[in-house]
């Protein structure tokens, strides 16, 4: 059994690890870079372990120098959480032959996910359908540019080692495939220093809808709900929400089948995701296999009652899931926004810089996960993510303003955050109405109503601005007449301004 494991991250997702550990009473392991002194996942765990230089290649990424930790911590089981290391299968394999137990697939299965090409044609075989494109890789840009005309533009050029919206363009001519399958050639060598790229056809109106899914050592297969995650910007979410406007129990149980059939193909064991795009039409379309916990898998667990980085652990040990699929209830619904230190109005470039001051959010079906303090830091060198503010609610409506309050409430300074733009989204009609896409912020002029609630907001506060100096001047000059009764009225008034 799992008796102390070392956290290979950061940020808020190692404080999430570390919560549901100390409820089990597992002991935990921080390791930190030199930007990450005083984090506060360096002082939650049991033990911390300064590892290098703040750049990832030199701290996070060093496999060897976080192996070391773990031999020298006697740790017995490292949790990846996301990105850094979590879907790297050299990782895991360095792992398994150190007798460490790695919380998630095993390498084999992590390697076959992790190539595109390979996971697509282990669903043809299982009879998962995926979207039109490619039979293989494609050998050079006229390869690409022949598939292209074939299937008809628009087409997606994907990197096989892409992730995380990182190694994707939509192309519509065939100019515009040449120049994309340069820079999406480049993207992927920079990120993991290899790159073989596949053509698939770009689904108009489409959305984003993900499966939680858990597979045992034993075989046992079960679906978690689907998480609707269409609000995106360049490939990546912004808005995530469960249940999706648009499955319903049928939907849910043919897709989870489709699911099933997935996590069998792969081998795959421990918690995943299987994404797919939802045509138009309304027919779903594999795209790939998360082989790791996910950043929204906490509005998950706030419509199922589990904690999902329990089960992580319990799977890990051996143990079969302790429920069956018709165990398993949705209950209510729930919202996650992605607090990003990032200025929307310059092409979502970071922000980042010391924070003074913070105000987290709180109440009844509010949850925050976040590394945010006062005093704390921004930094340049990781993910703009700085927080995941979620909500619940019985109703959709309901959860929809608890999370409209919940973002007035969260007040983050000394940086750009992403919260103003969800306040216009969360009030769109075509927000609330549940007619979302991958192109929501384009398909629906987004920033630029952004940019007209803006000037409504300091319209407003101008007028209130107005109005107090007025109160205020009529105050000073009854001060050389002032009495109790005066003052005791000037005190009320200036109270309510």
């Amino acid at each position: 059994m799992i008796e102390k494991v070392l956290i290979a991250n950061r940020g808020e997702i190692a404080l999430r690890v570390i919560k549901t550990c100390k409820a089990l009473g597992i002991k935990t392991v921080a390791v930190y870079s030199d930007e990450d002194s005083k984090s506060l996942h360096v002082k939650h765990a049991t033990e911390a372990y300064h590892i290098g230089e703040a750049t990832p290649a030199k701290s996070y990424l060093n496999q060897e120098k976080i192996l070391d930790v773990m031999l020298s911590s006697g740790a017995d089981a490292v949790h990846p959480g996301y990105g850094f290391l979590s879907e790297n299968d050299d990782f895991a394999r360095l792992c398994e032959k150190n007798k460490i137990n790695f919380i998630g697939p095993s390498s084999d299965s992590m390697d076959l996910c992790g190539d595109k090409m390979k996971c697509k044609a282990a669903m043809l075989k299982a009879k998962v359908p995926t979207v039109p494109g490619s039979p293989g890789l494609v050998k050079d840009t006229d390869d690409a540019e022949k598939i292209a005309n074939e299937i008809g533009y628009p087409v997606m050029l994907k990197s096989v080692y892409g992730g995380g919206g990182r190694g994707i363009r939509i192309v519509n001519t065939d100019q515009e495939l040449r120049d994309g399958y340069e820079s999406v050639t480049g993207e992927s060598m920079a990120s993991v220093g290899k790159s073989a790229i596949i053509v698939e056809k770009f689904l108009t109106k489409t959305r984003h809808i993900e499966f939680q899914m858990a597979r045992d050592t034993h075989g046992n297969t079960v679906h978690i709900f689907e998480r609707e995650c269409s609000i995106q910007r360049r490939n990546q979410k912004l808005i995530e929400q469960t249940p999706s406007p648009v499955v319903d129990e049928e939907i849910r149980t043919r897709v989870g089948e489709l699911v099933r059939k997935a996590a069998d193909a792969v081998d795959y064991t421990n918690l995943g995701t299987a994404e797919f795009l939802r045509a138009d039409n309304g027919e779903f379309y594999f795209i790939e296999i998360n082989a790791r916990l996910q950043v929204e898998h906490p509005i998950t667990e706030l419509v199922s009652g589990l904690d999902l980085v329990k089960l992580q652990i319990d799977i890990a040990n051996g143990e079969p899931i302790p429920f069956k699929q018709k165990d398993l209830k949705m209950n209510g619904f729930a919202i996650e926004c992605r607090i990003n230190a990032e200025d929307t109005f310059l092409d979502f470039a970071p922000s980042t810089g010391p924070i003074p001051d913070v105000t987290i959010p709180s109440g009844p079906s509010v949850r925050c996960d976040t590394y945010l303090y006062p005093g704390c830091a921004v930094s340049p060198f990781y993910d703009s993510l700085m927080a995941k503010l979620c909500t619940w609610g019985q109703t959709f409506e309901e959860c929809r303003l608890r999370m409209l309050n919940a973002l007035n409430d969260f007040y983050i300074q000394g940086v750009e955050t992403s919260i103003p733009l969800y306040k216009t989204i969360l009030n769109t009609d075509e927000y609330i109405n549940g007619e979302l896409s991958t192109d929501f912020l384009k398909r629906f002029g987004i920033l630029d109503r952004l940019t007209a609630d803006i000037k409504k907001d300091r319209e407003a506060n101008k007028e209130v601005a107005i109005a107090a100096a007025v109160i205020h001047s009529e105050y000073y000059k009854s001060r050389v007449k002032s009495t109790p009764e005066t003052s005791l009225h000037w005190k009320n008034k200036l109270g309510n301004s």
